[in-house]
């Protein structure tokens, strides 16, 4: 019993916890072993995980998960939180998110520190992920200020004619671990100030994010001497997933994840007549036109390429180069790439441009895509191999000389694999850039006018994200988020986003002693 005791003591103190580098865990209220549920009450009746650094491979810290029960708990908890958040006046709301945004101000470093550490992208991404969700709590105050109904003139004399948005309720959030932060703030700022309280499910590998962003948000609520449970958090396995999708409880259910996964979500919450916001896949291309400036696309390819270790969803999969160009910026791009090749490592590590793929499947994923193409008869222009040693790093990867069409180019890969394709000129550019599924971002490189509202216009890109001149990736949060297509279709974070999260009354009142009807119909 005692030999036991002591292994298992070994075991936990070699968690990353208590090493003085990952010091900031305890900073944010981490512990060795952390319950993944909050109701209005930290617990986990489920089993415990490990939570597993992708720049080592070693274990972070535990997470207890979530049961159906606990789930059943969260939303009980969320729909008598909501009794109360909705009766606020929606600027009383904006008030709350914004002490929200000043508390993860001043959480910014460690926290984004923690995304480096589990999820593994690099610490300037880290903490601005981090900055994404300050920067929509942000908008989010203003929009509790000025989101507005509308009066709109009645034919019939002594009417009034409006629209009024009122809040939907209980909101599911299922995040994806690419975004483990942004995509909850995206969704949980706009959502807030609606008048919705949300329950998040958090990726399965990215639970520590999630209970540590969960405790900022809770700990404003209390100081106010609101529920906890505006803000509730159900850590777990898809079955958790699966009985957000089936619940009529949830009103809307946002989910982030592939389009597979998302075409089951969609399908059944429409079973019950749900609202689902999807965010999926995204193969996205950026186009190099001939008329291009060189060294800007050059630059901005190195990023939407390899940014992130590949795993964004909008980062480029596939670059259409015009013919005249190709070859010049072919040799470019793989000196670029040299360049940041020495620079993969720890995504805590200063000097990193590069950190890890998240998972050991990641890898094998990566792998089988480069052995398949290479069948198939492409190219491999740079990269190509797995790294050795701790963690899990691959080097960015330009593959050339598969066709437009091929599965292989079809089919995204979420690593840092680029494909080369060659077009003879913008129009055919623009058809092989739509004939994907899937319809989330895209960029064009040119320096001609007519060119840049040709792609922006009807006949150009297809995607809900359509750019001149930057990367695919690296979008703002004024501007609504999302894609069309297999995409999902749905729109989060700016512009008239909020709407999905309300429910819109058209209302008529009758201020007279008449009773007139439209379109001058006599009833009498």
């Amino acid at each position: 019993m005692l030999k036991t005791t002591q292994k298992l003591f070994r075991m936990s103190s070699s968690y990353l916890i208590n090493d003085s580098k990952y010091s900031f865990l305890k900073e944010l209220g981490l512990q060795e072993k952390n319950c993944g549920v909050y109701d209005g009450a930290w617990k986990g009746s489920g089993e415990s995980v490990k939570s597993i650094c992708p720049s080592n491979g070693q274990v972070i810290a535990e997470v207890k998960y979530g049961t159906a029960s606990d789930y059943d708990s969260c939303v009980k908890a969320s729909q008598k939180a909501w009794e109360t958040w909705a009766d606020m006046p929606i600027p009383a709301r904006g008030e709350i998110v914004r002490q929200i945004g000043d508390a993860l101000r001043e959480k910014l470093v460690p926290l984004g520190k923690l995304v480096s550490a589990e999820m593994g992208k690099i610490i300037p991404e880290g903490i601005g992920e981090v900055q994404e969700y300050v920067d929509i709590c942000d908008y989010a105050v203003g929009l509790s200020r000025s989101m507005s109904g509308a009066i709109i003139p009645s034919e019939r004399p002594g009417h009034v004619l409006m629209e009024k948005w009122n809040p939907l309720g209980v909101i599911g959030v299922i995040s994806a671990f690419n975004f483990p932060v942004a995509v909850y703030g995206w969704n949980s700022a706009i959502a807030m100030v609606c008048g919705d309280t949300v329950l998040w499910k958090g990726s399965e590998t990215t639970p520590l994010v999630s209970i540590a962003t969960t405790k900022i948000v809770v700990d404003v609520l209390e100081k106010n001497k609101l529920p906890g449970a505006i803000a509730t958090l159900c850590s777990g396995r898809a079955d958790v997933g699966k009985a957000m999708a089936a619940d009529p409880r949830i009103k809307l259910l946002s989910f982030t994840g592939s389009c597979e996964i998302g075409n089951l979500v969609g399908v059944e919450v429409q079973k019950r007549f749900g609202k689902h916001l999807l965010e999926l896949g995204g193969n996205n291309a950026l186009i190099i036109d001939e008329d291009a400036d060189l060294n800007m696309a050059v630059q901005a390819s190195v990023f939407a390429c390899v940014g992130t270790a590949g795993q964004r969803c909008t980062t480029t999969r596939r670059l259409i180069l015009h013919k005249k160009i190709a070859k010049e910026f072919l040799e470019r791009l793989k000196k670029s790439y040299n360049k940041v090749l020495p620079r993969i490592g720890d995504a805590l590590d200063e000097n990193v441009l590069i950190g890890p793929l998240h998972t050991e499947t990641s890898v094998k994923k990566y792998k089988d895509t480069i052995d398949q193409a290479v069948k198939a008869g492409g190219k491999i222009e740079f990269g190509g191999k797995v790294l050795n040693g701790p963690g899990y790093f691959v080097e960015p990867t330009i593959i050339s000389g598969l066709p437009h069409d091929s599965p292989l180019v079809h089919n995204e890969c979420f690593a840092p694999i680029v494909y080369i394709l060659e077009a003879n000129n913008l129009k055919e550019a623009i058809s092989w850039n739509n004939e994907v599924n899937q319809g989330l971002s895209s960029s064009l490189f040119t320096t001609s006018i007519e060119k840049m509202f040709d792609w922006i216009g009807p006949k150009g890109s297809d995607c809900g994200i359509v750019n001149v001149n930057i990367p695919t990736n690296g979008a703002e949060i004024g501007g609504a988020f999302g894609g069309e297509k297999h995409t999902g279709g749905g729109r989060e974070s700016g512009s008239d986003s909020w709407k999905q999260y309300m429910r819109r009354s058209t209302i008529t009142i009758n201020h007279t002693k008449e009773l007139p009807l439209a379109q001058g119909i006599k009833f009498e």
